[in-house]
């Protein structure tokens, strides 16, 4: 019997097999051991017991001598519950609000103290697993959408306070819609898997070699407002890629642009005075107007900030490791031309400026400065200035309503007065009128956009 034959044939395959579970295991590690959310500072992390400095977690100053609930209030505000947990025109943490994701959709569910349909029968120990492992009561297992690879670093004692005033509320009655997500999404169990590859399920770190604000802000940006799980691109299992922090990210339909400090694509262009004002109001001048996801979490959320953790914030934005994202020109500062007739760009469609003219000039004007409310210049906006087009599309479609501090403003929605070429063709019209490159958004993807908010 000659073997032979089949040992020189063999011997390949095996060596194909050993190289393919090599890189196997190789890509897996890559995926798992990713640098954390800030390993891009490196310097010596301890507990927080062993800090010595000002404590990062907990409240400011202003409110450390209010009650539980009212602490618990802050708090909840700093990790924007609400914006996830309330359905549009419903109720405040009563759940319901649509998630549309490329495999399905799902549902938020209620958080209000309702003992059928909320977390009214949860125990503190439940509570923590939920924010710190991804577990519900009964062993229930989340999906990363609740972003707990992020709130495991919440100290237990700021979980609680969010719990009890979540306790405080009023019991509201509302099952969430059953989820419609497709095989394998939709098998719970798997969750274990990502949970032990994904979540470190440990509590925040304090780097010994920062100071205190630089700690308190990276305990607000990471663990409370999970500012990453919206702006931090995610690898092929859908967890936070750190080794391109903060680069930006496409959700729910909307672009979350790039935080890092790189001067074009980025935020480095910024004043730390413009950053402060952006995240507190949700408008900087010259840099644009927060909408969509970003300016529910400053209506939700960043207004209702003390001053101090606003600055904190700011502070450790400015340390992160710059990433360039190449599709993102520097935004063009100058205004257009005065005259209607001047200064586009041949390739923007002839019927985009017939829809700007006849819904958009009298806001925004004809140079992108608006001749009398400020939230609607557009003049150095990144999102005039982003080629896709896709922000500048969904808030045509969407509106961007806002509910600030200082005073509503509302732009109005033309998603049902415009078909899907006229907001294509108007958003391309914007971009090569106010930006520094023309976008070329198809009917096709208009109606995709449509969707997905």
């Amino acid at each position: 019997m000659n073997t032979e034959g089949n040992e020189r044939t063999g011997h390949p395959i095996l060596w194909t097999l050993a190289v393919l579970v090599v890189a196997g295991f190789a890509f897996a590690g890559y995926l798992v051991f990713a640098p954390g959310p800030t390993a891009f500072a490196q310097g010596k992390r301890v507990s927080l017991p062993d800090y010595r400095d000002k404590d990062p977690t907990g409240v400011p100053d202003e409110l450390k001598s209010a009650s539980l609930v009212e602490r618990g209030e802050y708090l909840t505000r700093a990790a924007d519950c609400a914006a996830c947990h309330t359905a549009k025109g419903g109720e405040p943490y009563a759940g319901g609000r649509a998630f549309v994701l490329p495999f399905g959709t799902m549902y938020s569910t209620n958080i209000t103290p309702d003992k059928d349909t909320g977390i009214g029968d949860y125990t503190d120990a439940d509570f923590l697993n939920a924010l710190h492992k991804g577990v519900g009561r009964g062993n229930v297992k989340l999906y990363p959408a609740m972003p707990y690879a992020s709130y495991t670093y919440m100290a237990d004692a700021d979980a609680l306070a969010i719990k009890a005033y979540l306790f405080s509320l009023k019991p509201l009655h509302a099952p969430a819609p059953p989820n419609t997500l497709m095989f394998p999404f939709n098998q719970r169990s798997l969750m274990s898997i990502w949970s032990v590859m994904f979540n470190p399920d440990k509590r925040y770190e304090p780097n010994v070699e920062r100071d205190a604000v630089w700690n308190r802000g990276a305990y607000l940006v990471e663990a409370m407002g999970h500012c990453g799980e919206c702006h931090t691109p995610r690898n092929l299992a859908f967890a936070l890629n750190n080794r391109k922090k903060f680069a930006g990210a496409v959700q729910a339909g909307w672009r979350a642009y790039n935080i890092t400090p790189d001067r074009s694509s980025g935020v480095g262009a910024w004043s730390d005075a413009d950053l402060v004002h952006y995240l507190a109001t949700g408008h900087a001048d010259g840099r644009g107007t927060a909408s969509g996801p970003m300016g529910e979490a400053v209506d939700e959320s960043l207004q209702y900030l003390k001053a101090s953790d606003v600055t904190a914030m700011v502070t450790y934005l400015r340390t992160v490791a710059s990433v360039a994202t190449r599709d993102l020109p520097e935004p063009r500062a100058a205004p257009a031309a005065a005259s209607f007739a001047e200064g586009v760009r041949s390739a923007a469609e002839p019927g985009g400026r017939a829809v700007y003219e006849g819904a958009c000039v009298g806001c925004h004007g004809w140079t992108g400065v608006s001749p009398g409310i400020a939230s609607a210049n557009l003049t150095g906006t990144r999102s005039v200035n982003d080629a896709t087009a896709t922000n500048v599309a969904q808030v045509i479609i969407h509106g961007g309503e806002r509910q600030a501090e200082a005073g509503p403003s509302n732009m109005p929605a033309f998603g049902s007065s415009y078909s899907d070429s006229e907001i294509a063709s108007v958003a391309n019209y914007v971009t090569a009128r106010f930006g520094a490159q023309a976008s070329d958004l198809s009917a096709a993807q208009v109606a995709k956009l449509r969707t997905q908010d």
